[in-house]
């Protein structure tokens, strides 16, 4: 397995932020660490922004980043830091990209879908299924605080049955599949982005309604790369998040009639609309 993190060390990232202001840590302070250490992240996961000098004795570049996402095994288990580079030189867990070897990123044993919720969740299913089934104390405490590759791996597959029973087996994306997703994703990127940053404009409502129209475009993504034909229940749910929204910010019987008219449209003609959609993105 590549690395993973354990429950305990989820529990214990989680209250070492909690515990600084009981230190007497100003909030200040610590949101500001938490904008740096939460934005910094994003520009090292990327292959565009090659080597960085003198930066890479210091700081997480995309280089180190990309070896910590890597299957190989000479790779499993290094470049744990976020921002600075130097905590695994320290350690020990610090590896440098070997030029004679072609980074293989992932899971060491792939995930058999593109499930935004499967991509989230399949841990901590595999955890609970090895606890459950675990025959002595000993063992119970090994999965919660043991390393990740001590679980079973033949729970996934078990957990894959179950929960992906109904996938069919797909071809490869067709170049429309690949268009649409990436710009799906380019727009809930920005549409995250734009909340993010404007936050203290918008109200607990239209927070809501965003956050339900990223969660519902990422989990669509996922959806549409495993070639599901249900995907049009999740258009229609955007759609719905979309005519929401733009009523929220501009409520009108303008945009009252246009919503309950598109509605209407969508229910006569779903059949043929389901179909041709699916048709569009799934047919070569």
């Amino acid at each position: 397995m590549s690395a993973r993190i354990t429950v305990f060390q989820a529990v214990v990232r989680s209250l070492f932020w909690a515990v600084l202001p009981l230190l007497g840590f100003p909030p200040l302070m610590i949101s500001a660490l938490l904008m740096v250490h939460g934005l910094y992240p994003f520009f090292i996961h990327t292959q565009a922004l090659g080597k960085w000098g003198w930066f890479e004795k210091i700081l997480v570049t995309p280089t180190h980043h990309g070896i910590h996402h890597a299957s190989n095994p000479q790779y499993l288990d290094k470049n744990y830091g976020d921002v600075l580079i130097v905590w695994d030189k320290l350690f020990g867990t610090f590896a440098k990209e070997d030029s004679n070897v072609k980074i293989a990123y992932g899971l060491t044993k792939p995930l058999d879908s593109h499930s935004f919720l499967w991509q989230h969740f399949h841990f901590i299913l595999e955890i609970a299924m090895n606890f459950i089934y675990a025959k002595s104390f000993k063992q119970k405490w090994r999965v919660l605080f043991g390393k990740p590759d001590e679980l079973d791996p033949r729970y996934r597959a078990v957990l894959e049955r179950k929960f992906l029973k109904f996938r069919k087996e797909k071809s490869p994306p067709t170049k429309a599949i690949r268009y649409y997703v990436s710009i799906q994703s380019a727009i809930s990127i920005f549409t995250l982005f734009a909340v993010l940053l404007f936050e203290q404009y918008f109200s607990i409502n239209s927070l809501v309604l965003f956050s339900c129209f990223i969660i519902i475009s990422l989990v669509n993504c996922g959806a549409i790369l495993d070639q599901r034909r249900w995907i049009s229940y999740l258009e229609i749910a955007r759609g719905c998040l979309l005519f929401f929204l733009l009523y929220y910010f501009y409520p009108s019987s303008y945009t009252a009639t246009w919503f309950i008219s598109s509605i209407i449209i969508a229910i006569i003609y779903y059949s043929d609309i389901k179909r041709f959609y699916t048709r569009l993105l799934y047919s070569k």
